[in-house]
């Protein structure tokens, strides 16, 4: 028993290492005495102790690898373009995938750099930031081609990155904020005319009807007057009178209102008893100097007629 004890527990473990699990979305290759000999999907499964063994596993998801490749564009521009691959193992070229390529993620990165560096010297800088998607489409197409035959399923290229040369960023920059202020300018200098005409017009709008509430007014105040020389008419005062007359009643209209305002101005306006009487006279005289010029042209206008 004392022997047969060690005995028993190796090959419990031979028993045990007889069996391994390949997990979801991936692929075993057993090799029998180095030589390959099937592909196991995922499960429970069993393999010879000592004579069977994995040599490698391989996952069936899709993995990505980023690509960053510097080169010259048409314009001489240097730039830096980051390509992300999304590529898998074909479930049917497993074999291939293992046996075939020691290392694929170089030979990937050898055909993104290949195409890439063919592409872009062909554009100009604002091309490549336009197509792209181009330069994506012609590195998925020629990967597809070179890696189909290695068991590697091309899924999508995206260019997921265009890092440009720093002072020809800064002088892009400063094109960009140019070309915005020069139209922030005419927004500006447009609506600075707009403005200055309709303050304009609205002025004029303003001016035109200050003179029609004066023009109306100036002919309600002859309205008013007319009448009151027509009242004073009919009581034996004849025009000259009243106009006179008038003219001291809204004199001292005035000196009374400007009375009651504390808040006016001051204004030096005639107020002695006698002021009244001038004022009377002045307006008479003024009168009878215009009647004698009326008359006087009447009398003109009448000769030269009669000639």
């Amino acid at each position: 028993m004392v022997f047969l004890a060690p005995l028993i527990f190796i090959g419990i473990i031979i028993l045990f290492s007889s069996f391994f699990i390949v997990k979801q979305q991936t692929a075993a290759i057993i090799e029998r005495f180095g030589k390959f000999h099937s592909i196991r999907q995922s499960g429970l499964h069993l393999k010879i102790p000592l004579v069977d063994r994995i040599a490698g596993k391989l996952s069936l998801k899709i993995q990505q690898l980023d690509v960053i490749i510097e080169t010259k564009t048409l314009d001489d521009v240097f730039v830096k373009l980051k390509v992300s691959v999304q590529y898998k193992v074909i479930k049917d070229k497993v074999y291939d995938s293992f046996y075939k390529l020691d290392y694929p993620h170089d030979q990937i990165t050898s055909y993104v750099f290949d195409v890439v560096r063919a592409e872009v010297p062909k554009m100009k800088l604002d091309d490549v930031f336009v197509k792209k998607d181009d330069i994506a489409i012609a590195v998925k197409t020629e990967l597809n081609e070179a890696m189909s035959g290695y068991g590697f399923d091309i899924i999508k290229t995206l260019v997921t990155d265009i890092d440009p040369d720093g002072q020809v960023k800064e002088a892009m920059n400063r094109i960009n904020a140019s070309e915005r202020e020069k139209i922030a300018a005419q927004f500006e200098g447009d609506a600075q005319r707009i403005l200055i005409v309709e303050r304009a017009k609205a002025e004029a709008e303003s001016k035109r009807l200050q003179g029609q509430g004066i023009a109306d007014q100036r002919r309600e105040i002859a309205r008013g007057l007319e009448e009151s020389v027509e009242v004073l008419n009919k009581v034996g005062i004849n025009s000259q009178e009243a106009s006179a007359l008038i003219v001291v009643t809204q004199h001292y209209d005035t000196l009374q209102s400007i009375g009651q305002e504390t808040n006016s101005n001051l204004i030096l306006l005639p107020n002695s008893p006698q002021a009244g009487s001038q004022m009377l006279n002045d307006m008479v005289a003024s009168f009878t100097a215009s009647n004698q010029i009326g008359e006087a042209m009447k009398n003109s206008s009448k000769k030269k007629k009669d000639e």
